[in-house]
């Protein structure tokens, strides 16, 4: 939020959604915010393709899931690290899982809109930001990653899905 001194965003922010992939990022955030503010709300942005931070959330510990590969690989991974999950679990309010074309279209928007180039995972919660997921109020989407494959983001940005990795 440039321009607008920290403690103003802060209070006037409902939700951030950052991008999951081992997890240091996300629970990173959340620590910080929620020092700040105990009631705004953290959610992780996982891809279907790979969404073990859900899954485990839902089984109430950490799991392993089947992953597919695809061009977005700062996120999804086959499971919750174990030495994450007591933290990820008490400080994320839960994940939003997206679909690989709903993150095709958020990089997009991104680009189209913010002239900013972002890789898979930050498309992803900016994704999960469009769902409406994450509740009324303002959404903050962390995008974090610039790292994609030229020829990915071409395809992307002429209206296609990339194959599966």
């Amino acid at each position: 939020m440039i321009g607008i001194p920290h403690d103003e965003w802060v209070e006037t922010v409902h939700a951030v959604i950052v991008p999951y992939g081992g997890g240091g990022l996300s629970c990173g955030i959340a620590s910080a915010l929620k020092a700040l503010r105990s009631d705004i709300q953290v959610f992780a942005a996982e891809v279907e393709t790979a969404a073990p931070l859900a899954a485990s959330l839902e089984a109430g510990g950490a799991v392993e899931v089947e992953r597919t590969p695809t061009f977005i690989d700062g996120i999804g991974g086959k499971g919750v690290l174990p030495e994450m999950w007591p933290m990820a679990s008490s400080l994320l309010d839960g994940s939003i899982v997206v679909s690989v074309k709903e993150i095709c279209h958020a990089i997009q928007i991104l680009v189209s809109h913010a002239h900013l180039v972002a890789e898979g995972a930050g498309g992803a919660s900016v994704a999960a930001a469009l769902t409406g997921m994450a509740g009324k109020g303002k959404v903050v989407a962390v995008i974090s990653g610039g790292n994609i494959d030229p020829v990915v983001l071409k395809t992307i940005l002429e209206g296609d899905i990339p194959p599966l990795a």
